[in-house]
């Protein structure tokens, strides 16, 4: 049986539980919208290490352990850990799991990894290549900054454009089996690399603006449905300016969207209070608002169904200095509240 809706839709034959969620937040995050909703709060972002980026490494490791324990397993009942981050060659995710003894898959969609994540999971499982698979996704402003940007320390103006790397890591773990109230994934959205020119790199969400415009039009032309279909639909980490250009891009192709889209970029900082400008990015943006609120709303059964849709902009410093334009990406997964209807 093909499982193939469409050239972007796949429809998994049996639903995939998500039955925990762990999150692991920096401090500023945890002085945002989503206080108190977070597993772990740092005190300061450096967590005790020597570097930004051990600490991000470390967020890695100790979210994935959190996730792992509160599904009521061990390690070695996991079959793989899929994770990424946005540092070079997925470096946070392969030395935070590198003692963790289970099989890893490295991944990079920028900060569409944890739908990148998630996808991939539900599809091996329900492809009947793994039972339980540990998913997430991380970044760090500080490592992002001097990566992509400057170091901190020469206190660069940032544009209105601009959005605040998050600080966190976010995991779930997906199983074969779950009990009657977890939500389950029953379809998985996979986007294409679009490039419409634009090579501000202060100005993100106008560059993945067009990735989630088109996958959210593919979906609703493939499955026949309309965004109404949704209680939720919450793309990455566009922010305010990308959300809105999404919802024009949208419109502009005969497919009106309403009250019920945000953006996890949004949802994570409170704009006038933490002057985060345009909202919330990096990986660790969709991954931390889905493990901290979304995932609690559909366990409780506040969101019937939902299209969590992670976006990612997929450049690096070298093509960027070479006046490359800025490809983006976008990825979804379609999830269900349980709410004892199995």
């Amino acid at each position: 049986m093909c499982k193939r809706l469409g050239r972007h839709t796949v429809k998994l034959e049996k639903p995939v539980y998500i039955t925990a969620a762990a999150s692991t937040a920096g401090k500023k995050e945890g002085e945002g919208p989503l206080a108190g909703m977070f597993d772990i709060v740092l005190d300061d972002d450096l967590w005790g290490e020597q570097s930004w980026e051990k600490a991000e490494s470390k967020l890695v490791r100790e979210t994935f352990s959190l996730v792992i324990k509160k599904a009521g397993k061990e390690p070695r009942d996991i079959d793989l850990c899929v994770s990424g981050d946005l540092l070079d060659q997925v470096s946070a995710s392969t030395f935070g799991l590198r003692d963790i003894g289970v099989p890893y898959l490295g991944i990079y969609g920028a900060c569409s990894t944890m739908g990148e994540a998630m996808g991939l999971a539900s599809m091996l499982i329900d492809g009947g290549f793994a039972e339980n698979i540990a998913a997430g996704a991380s970044s760090h402003f500080c490592a992002a900054e001097k990566q992509y940007r400057a170091p901190l320390g020469m206190g660069n103006q940032r544009p209105p454009t601009t959005t605040w790397t998050v600080t966190g890591d976010g995991a779930v773990m997906l199983s074969k089996n779950g009990k009657k109230d977890d939500p389950v994934i029953t379809e998985v959205l996979t986007g294409e690399i679009t490039d419409l020119g634009v090579k501000d790199t202060n100005n993100m969400g106008a560059a993945m603006a067009p990735a989630a415009a088109e996958l959210m039009k593919a979906y609703f032309d493939e499955t026949g449905r309309d965004p109404d279909y949704f209680d939720l639909i919450a793309t990455g980490d566009l922010g305010y300016v990308g959300r809105r250009l999404a919802a024009e891009l949208l419109e502009k192709g005969g497919c009106k969207i309403g009250e019920n889209y945000t953006d996890c970029g949004i949802e994570i900082f409170d704009r006038d209070s933490q002057d985060t400008h345009c909202g919330g990015s990096g990986c660790a943006c969709s991954a931390l608002v889905f493990t901290a609120k979304f995932y609690r709303m559909l366990k409780r059964g506040e969101i019937k169904r939902m299209l969590f849709m992670p976006t990612g902009a997929l450049l690096s410093t070298t093509t960027s200095q070479q006046g490359e334009s800025i490809p983006s990406i976008a990825h979804g997964i379609v999830i269900e509240s349980g709410c004892g209807k199995r």
